[in-house]
């Protein structure tokens, strides 16, 4: 991990990037808990390679995590707004019983106050203010579809776990994933608002309800 306070290291917002993140506050601080956390209220934005979950599974997935993580737990939806959103709405059975924060290089996130973690997978542990070991359970979901990103992203999800990690990624990336982070891919088949060409899976090195 390498904590740094050097301003020069921290990514400044473009007037673009600051209007979208002022307008968000805006709408998010007139509006109910369900609508400021719905999925989908940040708008995705293609060059940052986002693809929102289907509400449904965001659903499914957070219902996944509040199951494993247990009365108490501590979930990191990493690069996963989704599941984030979806676990603070409120909708979940149990949802209230668990702590999550969203670990995401989207500045917008930061509406979510202390539950935003700024994370740069290139730099999978520049972690400011996150203790290795901290999360009963991790969710991540890799940006792209590379070896480069896989790895330094289960660098993360290895950093931030007690154990159990949920990777959400392109099937193609199965035996590379399996040689990070030990896991195997669920017969679950998660959907997202728009269609995507690659087959997305899930994937757990834990035994799991989506396996089946």
């Amino acid at each position: 991990m390498s904590d740094s306070s050097d301003d020069d290291d921290v990514p400044a917002l473009s007037a673009e990037a600051l209007s979208a993140l002022q307008e968000f506050y805006s709408e998010t601080s007139s509006s109910t808990p369900a609508d400021r956390f719905s999925v989908g209220a940040v708008q995705e934005d293609w060059r940052m390679s986002q693809f929102w979950y289907s509400d449904e599974t965001a659903t499914r997935l957070a219902e996944e995590v509040v199951r494993e993580a247990g009365e108490g737990g501590e979930v990191a939806c990493v690069s996963s707004p989704s599941v984030y959103q979806k676990l603070k709405q409120g909708v979940v059975v149990g949802s209230d019983r668990v702590t999550a924060v969203v670990l995401e290089f989207d500045r917008r996130f930061s509406a979510y106050g202390d539950d935003f973690v700024f994370y740069d997978y290139n730099e999978p542990l520049r972690l400011e203010n996150v203790a290795p070991k901290s999360f009963d359970v991790v969710l991540a979901d890799p940006p792209y579809l590379s070896e480069e990103c896989l790895s330094k992203v289960s660098q993360t999800a290895k950093y931030l776990s007690k154990g159990k990690v949920l990777l959400c990624t392109g099937a193609v990336m199965e035996k590379l994933a399996k040689e990070l982070l030990g896991v195997t891919m669920c017969s679950f088949l998660p959907e997202h608002n728009r269609n995507l060409s690659n087959d997305f899976r899930c994937f757990v090195n834990y035994p799991s309800r989506l396996l089946s």
